[in-house]
């Protein structure tokens, strides 16, 4: 191999001269290596031919990095012209397929590869000159004008290995052997498999800002999870023991698939391996493909798959064994890195496994590298995690590249972990968090794990329902044109009512009509227990998500596709103990179970002009509550037919040739039972939209008690 790449750089130090030239050397040694590897490219034509149907042809990887600097230093400022703004544009976006049978047809006027290779030339100057002249101060932080110049780098580094997959899955005609990309040639029969036993411990994930080396924004937060007993196969699994599932049919054999992997066997006709090529003249018939030729199977090296296919085999391996096999979560991954290699791998010296490009330019055999009694921890290739990527508590995203995680955050793309044999920089540091589609392939395999204990699945997905995230928005947001909080001010006035006019008795409170829950946990600071009840299943969700859980987040609108990406937490807003006091349930206002009564408060705050029998609703809401229990009703009074029959209106009408209003109706129906003790109180909200436009809105608020 060439001389060893560099490491990622520490942000801290002394000397700020001596930090810019240890930063000029890791750019162009980046911007070096990745040239290099398309010169493992034959021809011209192999850089128009897509390898595989689903990805850009290879033009546009070798354009991208370098328009990624440009864009991403005129987004933060550190230069003001462009390059070429058309190849900024064509080379910007498309290196993640929306799905496995997305295809892309769009045509493109791509540039010559000299057009590419002279802009890349220009972009090389221009980010010379940037890491040159910019002021450098250190620390460098997440605000600074240099973690862009970082995070151009990293980059260029994830897409050397990205493009490396698409090269191996190129043409054997398109590719040439190259002196600076060698593979391993230590090959043999695979090694027996074992169990070992992984101790129950604590992990402790997430990094915060001070962290002294670059980091992408899903790695910032904090996690922390106390891991069970389990046990853990000593090597991760190699070509000769996932033969064992091919030669017993497995890929045949639907029951070891779910619905999402039998989709994709189909699709993609798959019997074995992506990379796995037959050969009747191949000693046991089988090559495995590598950057740039075929090789006899190396049945000691690790299996590369799909997360699909690892799920399969595992599955197989359990029927097999009787045992409860599985992929690890992330955790589990933790736990066991934290125990077979607690000190990591010495940074001054060629990696004690294969990672870096410190030794070859493919994978190794399995017992290569051992980590204490494993081999691999991390290192030869990516381990596929059973654990959907997912935000830890106190992400954020950088406002650089704030599509960098966010999109991924679907249950769709799984979390891989250890790096592989080109793992560089970022991607080798073992608290990195990359995640891919569960059908992608990447130089990537697995270990397995025996446990009887389920995975844990944390919240992964913002909320993008336009309307539930609006009403997260309104409920848990910031105040918007210096309105306050509609649903915290619903649930003071409440309390303040239940203080002054009350039966003196605080608990059970009911939220009916409760949305997204805010009232609902605000009311448990004050009554012992509260029940939030809505029509909507969406919105409970985002109530009882946040009670489990503690937090939310969701995704707003700017301005046209443009979208913001937030999080609320319950403990920022004080409302941590309050949790345990709310349960929420989905339900009919007008139609409500036996069991929701005896209360001392019911709030129905927006809702008796979005019911469909209001006075069905009013006319039975007495026998829910206590005798001296409070009623606070607040509505708007914007009746409309889409939501209720003309017929069902209580008001906003001409009645016997005058004006009645919402206010006179309620007092003709409550009058029976309940007294006005305060109010009409205009009571104003704001829902956002967008960013430049909302809803303001007055809501008249009554407060009605009970008589004996």
């Amino acid at each position: 191999m060439p001389s060893r790449f560099p490491r990622s750089p520490l942000l801290t130090g002394n000397d700020s001269e001596a930090k810019r030239a240890e930063l000029l050397h890791y750019f162009h040694a980046t911007f070096d290596r990745y040239e290099s590897l398309f010169e493992l490219l034959a021809c011209d034509e192999a850089y128009y031919r897509k390898p595989i149907s689903l990805r850009h042809p290879l033009i546009f990887y070798f354009g991208h990095t370098a328009t990624f600097f440009i864009n991403k230093f005129r987004l933060a400022g550190l230069i003001d012209q462009r390059i070429d703004p058309r190849l900024e544009s064509m080379f910007a976006i498309g290196v993640d397929e929306m799905s496995w049978d997305d295809l892309d047809d769009s045509r493109y006027d791509w540039p010559t590869v000299a057009e590419v290779r002279a802009y890349r030339a220009r972009a090389r100057a221009v980010v010379d000159g940037v890491i040159r002249q910019t002021p450098l101060a250190l620390p460098i932080g997440w605000n600074d004008p240099f973690w862009t110049v970082l995070m151009g780098i990293e980059h260029e580094r994830i897409h050397l290995e990205t493009s490396s997959v698409l090269i191996r899955q190129h043409a054997l005609s398109y590719v040439r052997p190259h002196p600076d990309w060698q593979p391993c040639r230590e090959r043999g029969a695979a090694p027996a498999n074992e169990l070992l036993d992984i101790p129950a411990g604590r992990v402790s994930l997430g990094r915060d800002l001070a962290d002294p080396y670059y980091g992408w924004d899903n790695e910032y937060g904090w996690h922390q999870a106390e891991i069970g007993a389990f046990r853990a196969a000593r090597h991760l699994v190699s070509n000769g023991e996932f033969r064992e599932f091919v030669d017993a049919g497995g890929y045949a054999d639907d029951s070891y698939w779910d619905e999402e992997g039998a989709a994709w066997k189909t699709y993609a006709r798959a019997a074995h391996p992506t990379f796995w090529v037959r050969d009747a003249n191949a000693p046991d018939g089988w090559k495995l493909r590598l950057l740039a030729e075929e090789v006899a199977m190396p049945w000691n090296w690790p299996v590369e798959t799909n997360c699909l296919e690892a799920r399969a085999f595992c599955r197989w391996k359990s029927a097999q064994s009787g045992l409860p096999v599985r992929l690890p979560s992330e955790d589990e991954w933790h736990r066991l890195h934290d125990h077979a290699l607690p000190g990591g791998l010495a940074d001054d010296a060629p990696a004690a496994a294969n990672l870096h490009l410190d030794h070859w330019a493919s994978s190794c055999p399995v017992d290569r590298f051992r980590h204490g009694e494993l081999s691999d921890v991390v290192g030869n290739v990516w381990q596929w995690c059973e654990t959907p990527t997912y935000p830890f508590d106190g992400f954020a995203v950088h406002p650089i590249y704030d599509d960098f995680t966010s999109p991924t955050f679907d249950e769709r793309h799984n979390i891989i972990k250890g790096g592989s044999w080109i793992s560089t920089g970022n991607e080798a540091r073992h608290v990195s968090r990359y995640a891919f589609r569960r059908h992608f392939f990447q130089h990537a395999g697995f270990r397995y794990v025996v446990s009887d204990a389920a995975p844990s699945q944390p919240v992964s997905a913002y909320e993008t329902d336009t309307m539930v995230s609006q009403y997260a928005e309104f409920h848990y947001g910031d105040a918007a044109l210096g309105v306050p909080n509609f649903p915290q001010a619903m649930a003071r006035l409440a309390s303040d009512a239940q203080r002054r006019h009350g039966n003196g008795q605080w608990q059970r409170a009911l939220d009916l009509g409760c949305a997204t829950g805010r009232a609902s946990f605000e009311l448990a600071r004050d009554f012992a227990h509260v029940v939030g009840i809505d029509f909507s299943a969406r919105f409970i969700q985002i109530g009882s998500r946040l009670a489990e859980n503690g937090s939310l987040r969701y995704t707003l609108p700017e301005e046209g596709e443009l979208v913001s990406y937030h999080e609320r937490r319950l403990d920022n807003l004080g409302l941590s103990e309050s949790a345990g006091r709310v349960t929420f349930w989905q339900g009919d206002a007008c139609n409500l179970k036996e069991g929701f009564r005896d209360f001392d408060l019911i709030l129905a705050a927006n809702l008796i002009d979005r019911l469909y029998a209001p006075r069905r609703f009013l006319e039975t809401i007495a026998g829910r509550l206590k005798p001296g229990g409070l009623l606070v009703l607040a509505s708007p009074y914007t009746w409309l037919e889409e939501f209720t029959k003309r017929e069902e209106w209580i008001g906003g009408f001409k009645k016997d040739g005058e004006s009645y209003t919402t206010l006179d109706g309620l007092k003709d129906i409550l009058g029976e039972h309940f007294t006005l003790v305060e109010g009409p109180l205009p009571v104003p909200f704001v829902i956002r939209e967008t960013r430049r436009k909302h809803q303001h809105t007055l809501s008249e608020t009554t407060v009605w008690k009970r008589r004996s």
